[in-house]
């Protein structure tokens, strides 16, 4: 008896959790262009180009410092700090419309201790302002608690594979404990820190939202399980990206429109799917359903600096 009231008790504290999630999800969908169709077109968002370094490296990934091409990775500069607490301020007077301040690289944003020092400063000058992290996972369940004590409001997950085969096609290798670490085994490390940083966020109460970059041929009949699990784990979104081909993957073919709505259809079943990504820089900054972009006129240095990774 006592045993069935234990679980009984948990299945009420999962529920009203969930339930939590979903109001607060609403909640937010309402004002986060890149969670919400309407907001997407009404609201902007900031991504500040704070992380240089990254602990892992996806065959698709093709980080570099540059000035126009539009997709995650890229940026036209590196900030410290405190410079990009100072282009928030810039960027609310150049964009009225900004509700969300994001980090996005240009390489993983957990990888170092930029990203969250900046948002501690960003949080202290624009308390009102909405704070977005977006990482590859590794690094997540270490930063767990930090990220929660500091009321980051989304983090965004970049989960592939679930699937330590299907992960080990798309991610040469990591970093982890200062090892590069390849192949299959590399791919379960990332995959366990993944679903554990994200089980860790979600029940402290911070929305998670889904990246699954779409590969023909690789992923695109298991991004439906990539969403039932992650669902599960307390994720609230998922968005789909087309895949980029570049890089190691420069020979597979970027999906065809009909390969992104049969998936979208599949994983729709488990997760809600954000259908209006725009492949974002990690500088961007505008209202992205407008097709605004205005970096250019927010900074006056250019970066000159290489990545690393470790």
């Amino acid at each position: 008896m006592a045993e069935i009231l234990i679980d009984e008790a948990k299945l009420r504290e999962e529920l009203e959790k969930k339930q939590k999630r979903s109001q607060h999800f609403e909640h937010l969908a309402k004002t986060h262009p890149c969670m919400g169709g309407e907001a997407h077109f009404k609201y902007g968002r900031m991504h500040l180009p704070v992380s240089p370094s990254c602990n892992i490296q996806c065959k698709f990934c093709k980080r570099e410092f540059e000035n126009t091409a539009s997709r995650p990775g890229v940026s036209s500069l590196l900030l410290s700090p405190e410079e990009a607490a100072k282009a928030v301020g810039k960027a609310l007077e150049l964009c009225p419309e900004l509700r969300v301040v994001g980090i996005a690289g240009p390489g993983d944003t957990l990888a170092t201790d930029y990203a969250l020092d900046t948002f501690e400063l960003v949080k202290k000058e624009y308390p009102r302002l909405l704070s977005c992290l977006s990482t590859n996972g590794l690094m997540l369940p270490e930063k767990a608690d930090r990220i929660a004590e500091m009321g980051i409001d989304t983090i965004t997950v970049t989960v592939n594979a679930v699937d330590p085969e299907i992960q080990a096609k798309i991610c040469s290798y990591i970093i982890w404990n200062g090892k590069k670490i390849e192949g299959i085994e590399g791919a379960k490390i990332l995959i366990e820190n993944q679903l554990k940083g994200i089980k860790a966020v979600a029940d402290a109460g911070v929305i998670v939202k889904i990246n699954s970059v779409l590969i023909p041929g690789i992923n695109d009949r298991h991004i439906k399980e990539v969403a039932r699990v992650t669902g599960e784990l307390g994720a609230s979104i998922l968005n789909i990206i087309p895949l980029i081909p570049q890089n190691e993957l420069a020979d597979i073919p970027a999906p065809d429109c009909a390969m992104i709505e049969r998936v979208r259809l599949e994983a729709g079943e488990y997760l809600e799917v954000f259908r209006h990504c725009k492949h974002c820089r990690a500088d961007a900054c505008g209202v992205p359903g407008k097709g605004q972009d205005i970096h250019d006129k927010l900074y006056d240095k250019r970066a000159v600096e290489t990545f690393s990774h470790g």
